[in-house]
């Protein structure tokens, strides 16, 4: 009996090993869009941008609508999953009524992630309620005064410097500008995107005040060539003004944080280059496994893109054959892809570095 103890023993502390050796940062705090919401907005009582129905999730473990736009997981939970950490929660799970008298701990991480999300702040009237990106700061803001209180001055600041910072936003701000007169008499396209490159420069900045010291920033892709945009040109082809557009930005962006690291030398980053990888996707995509680049998986209409994913919507069996699950989403298969470019990929789609070398500082 003795030894069999000792054996479990032995096999628990192996175990344990194992894990923490997988495990190759703290915590990934995830801010952004819909592309990495993992619930959020399912606590939103007037947002219209919520994937609590089916056919959402149908590839899920549990194949349940869980609040994310895709048909299982997404890019937040594959790089947590790439890095050893289970998925970050959503920030309204840890802090809704239900968890008052719950021990919430938010050292691995959390998600402050909102479909329909915007760099600059503003209601998109096509969705009515989301959290943007400056709401989603001032959230984190209280999630560090709660790490302080659990760590300390110097244990939070040893803490969030080794932590991970997802950046995932951008796509809405474009979007937004092109389905709005309003926003196009006031302002042109290029100084549109230039104070949103400023704006994220400012909530960078925001939150390395805190500690953040190591951020994966992900560009926008070829939104003009996602299935909803198709349907708005002749013989479905992509809407070429908007993917200038979100070129012209990326490139911004890009500049942006190279003169970032000048000013704040202490911060790393990796960028990806979404928009050279969703658009090898379309021209090579039986490289990935793909069949259909134009139309969605799930969904009503002309390319099954006219209305979202409902419960009376048609959906494809093929899914990982198919980029888009609904008119604007990547599949499940997608994100996957991504993630592992942005993981360990080559210097062709992230820059300077992937995420693999960026933990390892």
């Amino acid at each position: 009996m003795k030894c069999k103890v000792l054996v479990l023993t032995f096999f628990f502390i192996i175990i344990g090993f194992n894990l923490s050796e997988a495990q190759m940062v703290p915590a990934i705090y995830v801010f952004g869009d819909s592309l990495v919401d993992v619930g959020n907005n399912n606590y939103l009582k007037l947002s219209l941008a919520k994937a609590d129905l089916p056919h959402y999730g149908i590839d899920f473990p549990n194949q349940k609508a869980n609040g994310r736009f895709t048909n299982g997981m997404n890019a937040a939970d594959f790089l947590a999953e790439r890095v050893g950490l289970p998925t970050s929660p959503p920030y309204f799970s840890l802090v809704d009524d239900s968890n008052k008298n719950n021990n919430v701990s938010f050292l691995k991480g959390v998600s402050f992630a909102s479909g329909g999300a915007r760099i600059l702040d503003g209601t998109d009237p096509y969705v009515f309620q989301s959290i943007h990106l400056t709401q989603q700061i001032d959230y984190f803001s209280t999630v560090y005064e709660d790490l302080y209180k659990q760590l300390g001055s110097s244990g939070v600041k040893n803490h969030l410097s080794k932590s991970i910072f997802a950046i995932v936003i951008g796509s809405n701000d474009i979007l937004g500008y092109f389905r709005s007169s309003d926003l196009q008499n006031k302002t042109t396209p290029h100084q549109y995107v230039d104070s949103m490159v400023l704006s994220l420069k400012d909530k960078l900045k925001r939150l390395h005040s805190f500690g953040a010291r190591k951020f994966v920033i992900v560009g926008i892709g070829t939104i003009g060539c996602c299935p909803a945009r198709r349907t708005e040109t002749k013989n479905e082809e992509c809407r070429e003004e908007i993917n200038f557009w979100s070129i012209k930005y990326n490139k911004g962006l890009i500049s942006m944080l190279q003169e970032l690291k000048t000013d704040l030398k202490d911060i790393h980053y990796s960028y990806f280059d979404t928009y050279k990888v969703l658009l090898d996707f379309i021209q090579r995509p039986a490289t990935y496994g793909f069949v259909e680049v134009k139309a969605a998986c799930c969904g009503l209409g002309t390319l099954k893109a006219e209305i979202f994913c409902l419960p009376i919507a048609a959906y494809c069996s093929n899914r990982s054959e198919y980029i888009f699950f609904d008119r604007v989403h990547p599949t499940e298969a997608a994100h996957r892809i991504f993630v592992n470019h942005i993981f360990d990929g080559s210097l062709q789609y992230t820059f300077p570095i992937n995420v693999k070398q960026l933990v390892a500082i």
